[in-house]
């Protein structure tokens, strides 16, 4: 029996799709692994049926629709990460070409199948790929919120961590700080801390110290993926320390659904926010002069990401945007804007 080698981009582990109902960056891999050329596909005892051809989905919509919102998902998944459509074929171990088709809706046909097999057979397509995750229990709760309108999704969430969260008033003794770089956070972080008398505490900078080297290294040596395993530990220790403090995280925690989700059931968080020219000037005035050289193509890139980002920045507590406002203004308002949610 012959053993195929599934590619898998060590950033998006496969155990994590029936969690977070179908990750669509974890099933592009899967169909990248399927991709074999058509010709080979439809030569011998291989050819696909006409009925596997036409069989209807049910509730599904089409598979043209279906490969659509494939490619939009991964798209999104990619930009949220602030990826190079090259870094993540170089990841994913698969064709630039690919991905470009597959983000346009032109998805290989494997993963349609394996779709239709799961419709088939009355289960969700993540249960197929790790069934081992799911009990019964699981199931069900997932069938029942795949039933809810978008809308009342924000609602269910607030519902479950107010009844089987953690303890609110230990939640709001941490105060985390979102945002893109350039937005402020270090400075406005400072500050809050000094007037609340808590620690600071800036997660890059303990990532640095547990790794014992600075960032440029962790991601040269270890990439992406070594980076995001030590941010975790780094955050689970902050919380497991119990202290009042303020932190300050990196931008692109949002894009890991499990350490984001982490940091918004244990501390109170704050999105500081700014307009994309303002965070690109605030970076170069940080000594970062290299916007500079391609500045059209960086400030688009920037606008793409925070476009991407903005509805996961959106789940934050609390919003506050420093555009055009002073350091000192934007301080006072984050003071007043903390104590009154945090107060008892």
């Amino acid at each position: 029996m012959m053993l195929l080698r599934l590619p898998v981009a060590r950033a998006i582990p496969l155990k994590h799709l029936a969690v977070y109902c179908l990750s669509f960056a974890g099933i592009m891999l899967y169909s990248a692994a399927m991709n074999v050329p058509a010709r080979k596909r439809a030569s011998g005892s291989a050819q696909r049926r006409p009925s596997e051809e036409a069989a209807p989905l049910s509730g599904g919509g089409s598979d043209g629709a279906f490969l659509a919102r494939l490619g939009k998902r991964v798209r999104e998944a990619r930009e949220q990460r602030g990826m190079a459509r090259k870094a993540l074929s170089e990841s994913a171990h698969v064709s630039e070409r690919y991905l470009a088709q597959l983000e346009a809706g032109e998805g290989n046909a494997s993963v349609v199948l394996l779709r239709r097999v799961a419709a088939a057979v009355g289960v969700r397509l993540p249960e197929l790929l790790d069934g081992a995750a799911n009990s019964t229990e699981r199931s069900f709760i997932t069938r029942f919120l795949d039933g809810l309108p978008p809308e009342r999704m924000e609602e269910v969430l607030r519902r479950m961590v107010r009844e089987f969260g953690h303890d609110d008033s230990a939640r709001r003794k941490r105060i985390a700080l979102i945002g893109l770089r350039g937005a402020g956070k270090s400075t406005l972080g400072t500050e809050l801390a000094h007037e609340l008398d808590r620690w600071f505490v800036e997660l890059d900078r303990e990532i640095e110290v547990e790794a014992g080297m600075d960032l440029s290294e962790i991601f040269l040596l270890h990439g992406q993926a070594g980076y995001r395993r030590i941010e975790r530990r780094c955050l689970e220790r902050l919380i497991d320390s119990k202290n009042d403090l303020v932190v300050s995280v990196g931008g692109g925690i949002v894009s890991e659904p499990e350490t984001y989700q982490l940091l918004l059931l244990n501390c109170y968080t704050v999105w500081i926010k700014a307009s994309p020219e303002e965070h690109m000037a605030r970076v170069v005035a940080q000594g970062d002069l290299r916007p500079i050289s391609g500045h059209k193509q960086a400030m688009r890139a920037l606008r793409d990401i925070l476009a991407a980002r903005e509805p996961l920045y959106g789940k934050a507590d609390a919003v506050l945007d420093t555009t055009g406002r002073s350091v000192e203004e934007s301080a006072a308002m984050l003071g007043r804007l903390v104590a009154a949610r945090t107060a008892g």
